[in-house]
């Protein structure tokens, strides 16, 4: 028997593939099939089924791309109802692969037909568990984004029944979650993405001793918003989606620079994936800054409405993956990128924008009446210190702002590493403020800022 995580840092996501005697289960994989397909290919093996825990909202699956591909079947647990062909699961039903078998764990509560995967050895003992967005490292599955008719509070409930099949595992079962640390599917995911039953009795408070009516209210007090587009992508794993390779073939066009200007102006929008401190330096009027270095998905499809038309300027040789990443959050409307990327914009003399950078000592003396210092990070970030009279709006939030800002004034926006201050100060350009600064680096580079307790 052969596991293997298969960890996606953008996404905090975790699929997985399961081998036995040449037969392959892959566990939540995500929409390119590419990394899947060519490990059971280095390994000689096939790819016999694919399991989703559940209707993912913060990723477009793979599981039809890989059936496609290699007519394995997909599982899903009970209450699920695909518009796809699938197989639905009954609760503790058996599949046999190679000389192991996994069994079906229905544990409804993040959604109604979330499942874990039970993983039998070959002597039939229970080697390992993958629980989906049921259980994390030090959390569980938020209880609030795809319910159908159920609020919350019942969902919750769901999950607290649920955990009692997981705690009644052995303590040294291996615990392999969806996600690791970052990922919005919890309030606060711990950083391993492998642990076990003994260690999460001890360390996460939802295996703990709470009341039914305790753990409830825990799970469904402080619940981040999500991103916009996690619903969207939700729908699209319920209802299918267009082939990965289909996507790519119309996605991943070089666009001359006339031929990119005409995209623009028939409405693209610019998404510049360069990192923060080269879009500085020099960018297109007009373009919104989403680094491929930072949470890239995750931030282009909270702060660019989805279905926008787009047009990619990265890195060379970054073009590829640009437009991988954000297919798999479902933005399939990428017109294509601008070949030769911001340079060959620049060669030819077209119209540039910049980002002036300044450094903590500077505050100093544009901290004036004229002068707004604009903090975008989140809220437990600001709550523990901030730049004393900051104005704070979370960068997911900034588009509700927009209408209360001034642009006669002159702004400073910071955050904790300059990566979301330099989305926002993209986003405000865009919408016509033009005296902005960018604190270089963010609050975090300086050694033990002044800050405010909020």
């Amino acid at each position: 028997m052969y596991v293997q995580q298969l960890y996606t840092n953008c996404l905090a996501q975790a699929a997985y593939y399961v081998e036995s005697n040449g037969e392959v289960l892959i566990i939540d994989p995500l929409r390119d099939p590419g990394p899947y397909l060519d490990l059971a290919k280095k390994r000689k093996a096939k790819i016999r089924y694919v399991f989703e825990t559940h209707f993912h909202a913060d990723f477009v699956s793979g599981h039809l791309e890989l059936s496609r591909k290699t007519g394995a079947t997909i599982i899903f647990g009970p209450n699920a109802n695909p518009k796809y062909k699938a197989f639905i699961a009954k609760d503790l039903e058996p599949f046999e692969l190679g000389k192991t078998k996994f069994q079906v764990l229905h544990t409804p509560g993040h959604t109604i037909e979330s499942s874990c995967v039970l993983l039998f050895n070959e002597e039939g003992k229970p080697h390992c568990i993958f629980t989906g967005d049921t259980l994390f490292a030090g959390d569980v599955g938020r209880p609030d984004l795809l319910s159908g008719n159920l609020n919350k509070e019942e969902l919750a409930g769901m999950l607290f029944e649920s955990l009692k099949k997981i705690k009644a595992l052995p303590d040294d079962l291996l615990v392999y979650p969806g996600h690791g640390a970052g990922s919005a599917c919890g309030k606060n995911i711990g950083k391993e993405t492998v642990t076990t039953i003994g260690i999460q009795k001890r360390r996460n408070y939802a295996l703990g001793n709470l009341s039914k009516n305790e753990f409830i209210k825990t799970v469904t007090t402080g619940l981040p918003n999500p991103p916009a587009y996690f619903f969207k992508d939700a729908s699209i794993n319920i209802s299918g989606y267009d082939s990965y390779d289909a996507i790519m073939s119309k996605e991943l066009i070089a666009l001359h620079l006339d031929p990119f200007k005409t995209e623009v102006k028939d409405g693209a929008i610019i998404l510049d994936t360069r990192n923060a401190a080269d879009f500085a330096r020099g960018f297109i009027p007009g373009s919104i800054n989403v680094g491929l270095n930072g949470d890239f998905a995750v931030w282009a499809g909270t702060m660019i409405a989805f279905g926008t038309p787009l047009v990619i300027v990265a890195e060379k040789g970054k073009e590829r993956e640009s437009i991988v990443r954000l297919a798999r959050i479902g933005f399939d409307t990428i017109k294509g990128y601008l070949n030769g990327g911001f340079e060959i914009w620049s060669a030819n003399g077209e119209p540039v924008d910049f980002v002036k950078e300044i450094e903590m000592k500077d505050l100093k003396q544009l901290h004036t009446k004229d002068t707004i210092i604009l903090d975008v990070r989140r809220n437990d970030e600001h709550e523990k210190g901030a730049i004393p009279n900051a104005l704070h709006v979370p960068l997911d939030f900034l588009h509700n702002h927009m209408s209360e800002l001034n642009k006669d004034k002159n702004y400073v926006v910071y955050c904790a590493g300059g990566y979301r201050s330099m989305i926002a100060v993209s986003i405000l350009k865009k919408y016509g403020i033009k005296h902005i600064q960018n604190l270089k680096n963010g609050i975090n580079a300086y050694s033990k800022p002044k800050l405010a307790k909020s």
